[in-house]
């Protein structure tokens, strides 16, 4: 919306800024972290008056029990600051703009009616398999979008090999069943990550500073061109959503850090996977989500593998998944697991962006 400033330059010059994509990237980071740091003790007030808690399950690590009754729904927090960020500072005539907003306010909203259910008496919230349901409909949807306005019409069922010059794998049809499993798959990852202290979170918050870099090459006719990576135009400006994720994701962690003073929910997890998730599609960096988003892989996979484990053995491979609960239960203290899983999602970052040269 402020972008549109940018017609009044001849009269205040400094408007001529709002034409940069790292300017009002810029300012989308901030702007999120304002208001989420802002309005972050009057929620947290608000939900803990309304009774809006946590219970914890009994089967979890025996030190989760003192977690019982903090505040959930953090997720809103996350979803309104990062939509109110980016249409303040987002080109709104942008198509990849109104595809992310869309996509979180659709998935927050999944999240928001299981943290409403759970709220209201029933533990479970909405079944698994009505959330899957709803998750998958959603994805058709967009997957079917995507193939009928591809974002590079040359790539329209390819995806980019990391680390190779000009590898690449045309899937045909079946482009749109995979993009499918990607994004519902990176919506449930990161929400099965969202069991300790600001682990998810954190770990979101570096994994879209990557992917703010990646956005913005593949926008860039020049910069794709000489890193051998998909152009897709328009792209560089999901910068601007993306740091406003950034913005909120930080602005919550501050509550959201070891004692952590409000939950995000599956208000919040869904939508922030989803949206990565997203993003990889629409730039067509789908392998490299595996690389930047690998510690939720990590933890989809250890839920994935107990549970077949079990089932066909009846044996556990680890102590409990998902996986930052065996270490947990390792003797590992919450708040050194946290931390070293951010330094994991970290490494993964940079190996991500080392893609881009080792070509």
């Amino acid at each position: 919306m402020l972008f549109y400033l940018t017609v009044l330059k001849h009269l205040f010059s400094p408007f001529n800024l709002l034409n940069y994509i790292t300017f009002r990237a810029g300012g989308s980071i901030l702007t999120a972290f304002g208001i989420t740091l802002a309005f972050g003790p009057t929620f947290i007030d608000y939900v803990k008056a309304n009774r809006v808690t946590q219970t914890i399950r009994k089967d979890g690590p025996s030190t989760h029990q003192t977690k019982s009754g903090t505040p959930i729904m953090g997720g809103v927090l996350i979803l309104l600051s990062t939509v109110i960020s980016t249409v303040l500072w987002a080109k709104l005539d942008n198509s990849f703009i109104w595809l992310c907003l869309v996509t979180v306010v659709y998935l927050g909203f999944i999240g928001w009616i299981d943290d409403y259910k759970k709220w209201k008496g029933k533990k479970e919230g909405i079944s698994p398999t009505q959330k899957m349901m709803a998750q998958i409909f959603f994805a058709v949807a967009v997957a079917g979008y995507l193939y009928i306005n591809p974002p590079n019409a040359d790539f329209r069922t390819q995806i980019n090999v990391p680390y190779f010059k000009n590898l690449f794998l045309d899937l045909g049809v079946f482009y749109i069943f995979f993009a499918i499993m990607v994004l519902v798959g990176s919506s449930n990852a990161v929400n099965l990550t969202d069991g300790l202290d600001g682990l998810a979170i954190g770990a979101i918050v570096s994994s879209c500073l990557t992917f703010v870099i990646f956005t913005y090459l593949a926008g860039h006719a020049k910069f794709s061109s000489y890193l051998r990576i998909i152009p897709v135009a328009g792209a560089g400006e999901i910068s601007v959503f993306l740091a406003a994720m950034i913005g909120s994701g930080l602005g919550f962690l501050w509550y959201n850090c070891h004692p952590a003073q409000i939950f995000m929910g599956d208000t919040g997890s869904l939508f922030l996977g989803g949206a990565l998730g997203l993003v990889a599609l629409v730039i067509k960096q789908e392998l490299i989500l595996v690389v930047v988003g690998g510690l939720f892989v990590a933890e989809a996979l250890s839920v994935l593998i107990q549970v077949i484990s079990f089932r066909k053995f009846g044996k556990r491979v680890f102590r409990m998944a998902p996986l930052h609960h065996h270490f947990e239960l390792q003797g590992w203290p919450e708040s050194k697991v946290t931390i070293r899983f951010w330094i994991i999602s970290i490494v993964l970052s940079l190996i991500a962006l080392a893609s881009l040269k080792v070509r």
